[in-house]
């Protein structure tokens, strides 16, 4: 359900490539600073996404700098961070530890106990420290593994449990944009949740594992019925979005949310023509 918020590069100007690897980086480097160097292998660009759309709302000062790291040792790279960095860094490790403990639950993965067990701790610091939004995750993913359990054919019911997860995610401070900012992570995680059943049907039908949509398998119109599902779950939070008085870094967002988000399903069920067939 995560790494579907990636931009569609070939649309940014230079500057916006700029600006939107400098935030990868600088969320790589304060995982690495701050919780190790193997935390840096956990993050994605779904996390990258929020520090750009909390930083475009509030405006807090930003820290930068050019080096090389373990990924890239021969040519530095430009980064930048604020305090946004800091919270999806936090629950970036918040999310690995549950998908982990998840991955030893469904499936008895040694490797997933293992790893979890020396994040225990800073699971429980998280925890105190962030009760609403890691409270809510640990609810959210016991609801989707039961729905899975009982192989229930309901994509709403699955969709909206990833939805109160993102929404309280989302809402990093109690004040006048919590409920616009819950709206719109709620929604949002209702697009990413379907998205990503939709990609993975075929693969979850041969393996054998849960997916809401498996009585679609083969059909030949799922392609479009999918994309119309798609864009209506997708307006109803931009609708959210469009609330939000967001001017730095607008045009990355809505490139990230109208094209990068369609990058994999596009991928999956790709158009004859070959235009652009997302309605955004």
């Amino acid at each position: 359900m995560f790494g579907f918020l990636t931009a569609d590069r070939g649309m940014l100007t230079a500057e916006e490539d700029l600006r939107y690897r400098g935030a990868y980086c600088g969320l790589c480097r304060n995982l690495r600073r701050r919780y190790g160097t193997a935390a840096g292998f956990t993050l994605n660009y779904d996390l990258c996404f929020l520090i750009l759309l909390l930083q475009s709302l509030y405006e807090e000062p930003e820290r930068d700098g050019e080096e090389p790291c373990i990924a890239h040792p021969v040519h530095a790279r430009k980064w930048w961070e604020c305090c946004f960095t800091d919270y999806a860094a936090d629950m970036n490790m918040a999310l690995s530890y549950l998908k982990l403990r998840d991955n030893w639950e469904d499936d008895g993965n040694l490797s997933a106990l293992a790893v979890s067990a020396g994040m225990k701790k800073t699971w429980r610091s998280l925890a105190e420290r962030y009760p609403r939004q890691c409270g809510a995750m640990e609810r959210s993913i016991g609801l989707l593994r039961d729905l899975e359990r009982d192989k229930t054919e309901d994509p709403d019911a699955a969709a909206e449990t990833f939805a109160v997860m993102m929404s309280e995610i989302f809402v990093c401070r109690d004040d006048r944009w919590s409920d616009t900012l819950r709206a719109f992570g709620a929604g949002l995680g209702r697009f990413l949740y379907v998205a990503d059943a939709c990609v993975d049907l075929d693969r979850d039908t041969l393996r054998g594992s849960y997916n809401p949509f498996r009585r679609y398998y083969g059909l030949k119109d799922n392609g479009e019925c999918f994309r119309d599902i798609l864009r209506m779950l997708l307006g109803e939070c931009m609708a959210d979005f469009d609330r939000l008085p967001l001017v730095l870094d607008a045009d990355l967002l809505k490139n990230i949310l109208c094209f990068g988000l369609w990058t994999e399903f596009d991928r999956k069920y790709n158009t004859t023509d070959g235009t652009n067939s997302h309605g955004f």
